[in-house]
């Protein structure tokens, strides 16, 4: 079968839109509007959060079919990749997670079984970072530290 040239070019011309267009495309991990819930997953219920300044919040959340604490660092205005973490450290069991990297919209999720245990969690969004020590432990005050470098 014999194409005539019209044909052709306006063929690779769509290929060409379709192949941009998904190459221009915002990576999921981008998308604003982002929930803890959508990043930990439905069953995580957000139980503690932190400001990080005005950049965005780090949440803790909880499972209780599972017992498993989440903890997810969110920025405001997702935008070009920058240094983010999130982290969660349970002291009577040693257990730690963190992720720590460049990213557009959140770090984490990390995930720790905190069920019954006091947990230190905290997250950063460029040179701001949060920490909260004995956190959830039912009577205990917890302590909360905000730092610039």
């Amino acid at each position: 079968m014999r194409f005539s040239r019209p044909v052709l070019t306006v063929s690779a011309l769509a290929a060409l839109a379709m192949g941009g267009s998904t190459a221009l495309a915002t990576p999921a991990s981008a998308a604003p509007n982002t929930t803890p819930q959508k990043v930990c997953g439905s069953s995580y219920k957000t139980v503690n959060s932190a400001p990080i300044g005005t950049r965005g919040t780090v949440y803790l959340t909880y499972n209780a079919t599972n017992g498993k604490n989440c903890v997810v660092t969110i920025r405001s205005n997702p935008g070009t990749a920058m240094d983010m973490s999130s982290w969660i450290y349970v002291p009577d069991t040693g257990e730690w997670a963190d992720d720590y990297g460049a990213y557009t919209s959140y770090a984490g999720p990390v995930y720790v079984y905190g069920k019954a245990h006091c947990v230190d969690w905290g997250g950063s969004i460029g040179n701001v970072y949060v920490q909260v020590t004995g956190s959830n432990c039912a009577a205990l005050k917890e302590q909360r530290v905000t730092t610039v470098r």
